[in-house]
Order: structure tokens, then C-alpha cells, then sequence
């Protein structure tokens, strides 16, 4: 998409959503010189930012504790399984298994998230147990199909850290980027 239509969609909506903006700047990056269009559409976002004629809307102000649990339980039953034996895993495929199957956690303060560790730590740990070993021996009991399929995220080592700066970035109690 280009920057012309990103702000054109953000004052026709009124919200400028994180992936506007993650776009915006990856054109910004990507390209080694804008046009004048492109300028004057930035300028004309600037000016609508400034107004309140668009609001950007914040990055993720919540998260889902239940994926930090599913995570960690399947990575550790993924690497004892991995190896003792000579198959490949795929976590990403393990651990949605399980998190659709699994009520959702949702905190938006540290201590919403304490309070939903601890929750799931004695109430559901035995269900996200469950949950993850039938994602894995679903996954073990899969056909090979649609091998031309296309993973999510499968890219550079360098959109891996950018992921990972994201990460803690909505995470990290008081992180800062250098």
C-alpha cells in the first residue's frame, strides 16, 4: 500500500493503527528517496496527527498471559522431544493448536498478568498440559500436505530482531530502545 492511500484510509477512519504506521515507515525505510506526493501525504498526516483529526491508536496494551504459559510448556515438552529423537517440531503450529483450545488471559496491567500467572498456575496448568501434548501428538500424526504453504514471519535474521524489539518493547517494564 502506498503512503497516499495509508493516509488517505487514516483520515477517512480517523485512527492511524500500528500496522499504518509500521508500513509508513518501512516504505520510509525501504525507499531511498520519496516523492514529492509522498512528502506532501506525510505532511497532510502530520497535520491531521496534530489536529485530532486522526488518532493513532497505541500498540497492543494488553496481552494474553495463556500464550506465555502454552509457549513455555511447549518449548519444554518440544526440546525433550526433539532430542531424544530425530524429528523436527514446528512450535508456531504446536502452540496455536493448544491456544485455540484454551480460554484466553488477557491482563493489561503487571499485576492483571500476576494475577492470571498465578490463576492459570493453579487452575488451568493441567489443561494447558493436556492441551499441549495433544497439539503435539496431532502434529506427530499429520499428514504431509500443502508443502508449498508459507509460514508466518519466516524471514531475515534482522525482521527476527525487529520482532523480538516489538516483544519487549510491549512487554519489558520500562525497556528503551538504544
Amino acid at each position: 500500500m502506498s503512503i497516499q492511500k495509508i493516509v488517505e484510509q487514516a483520515v477517512q477512519d480517523g485512527y492511524l493503527t500500528p500496522a499504518m504506521e509500521a508500513e509508513v515507515g518501512r516504505i520510509c525505510d525501504t525507499a531511498s528517496e520519496l516523492s514529492i506526493e509522498e512528502y506532501m501525504a506525510l505532511d497532510r498526516l502530520m497535520g491531521a496527527l496534530l489536529t485530532g483529526e486522526v488518532v493513532a491508536v497505541p500498540r497492543k496494551q494488553f496481552i494474553n498471559v495463556m500464550e506465555e504459559l502454552v509457549l513455555t510448556e511447549a518449548i519444554s515438552r518440544v526440546a525433550e522431544i526433539e532430542a531424544t529423537s530425530d524429528c523436527t517440531l514446528d512450535l508456531g503450529d504446536i502452540a496455536a493448536y493448544a491456544l485455540n483450545r484454551l480460554p484466553p488471559l488477557y491482563a493489561t496491567t503487571e499485576e492483571g498478568a500476576s494475577y492470571q500467572r498465578q490463576r492459570a498456575k493453579s487452575e488451568l496448568i493441567s489443561l494447558i498440559s493436556q492441551q499441549v501434548g495433544e497439539a503435539i501428538a496431532r502434529y506427530l500424526d499429520r499428514p504431509e500436505f500443502f508443502p508449498e504453504r508459507q509460514i508466518f514471519g519466516k524471514s531475515s535474521s534482522d525482521e527476527v530482531l525487529s520482532q523480538v524489539n516489538s516483544l519487549l518493547k510491549s512487554n519489558a517494564k520500562k525497556y528503551e530502545q538504544k
